[in-house]
């Protein structure tokens, strides 16, 4: 008998919480569940960083899904984010559905980029203010999943 497992969460590194919550709260929908700065022992020993790390780690909800978004005060954990492409290894998107024309229109306003090449007419990349690729889906895809 295999023992119960249940998804906890996905970590996100972002450079500003309050940048990061307002984009995905007021442009995505999550909604805030709570936020903690942990200490930086045993944190940094968990995470494999040397502190000082004046981390803050805020956990944001959608659907059941719970993204966390981790970020550093200390300046040695300032670390500029790198553009990463779809095919190397680790996760590489989220995904999310929606009135995809009307995100679109928003999306700078929030700190982010429309991929416009990307469009395929029923689905679009945009990027946060921290370049994480975040893939817009229709309403009507997450009923066709649904109804699988």
């Amino acid at each position: 008998m295999t023992p119960k497992i249940v998804f906890n969460h996905i970590g996100h590194c972002v450079r500003d919480i309050a940048r990061a919550r307002r984009f995905y709260e007021e442009l995505l929908g999550f909604e805030f569940w709570r936020q903690i700065d942990p200490p930086d022992d045993p944190s940094g020993q968990l995470l494999g960083l040397q502190g000082p790390l004046a981390m803050t780690a805020c956990y944001l909800r959608l659907d059941g899904f719970v993204l966390e978004l981790l970020a550093y005060g200390a300046d040695a954990h300032a670390v500029e984010p790198v553009a990463r492409a779809m095919d190397e290894p680790g996760l590489t998107h989220l995904s999310i559905s929606c009135d995809i024309e009307s995100v679109c229109t928003r999306v700078a306003d929030f700190g982010g980029e429309v991929l416009h090449d990307t469009n395929i007419g029923s689905a679009v990349f945009i990027r946060d203010p921290d370049g994480q690729f975040v893939e817009l889906l229709p309403l009507t895809y997450a009923d066709y999943v649904a109804s699988r």
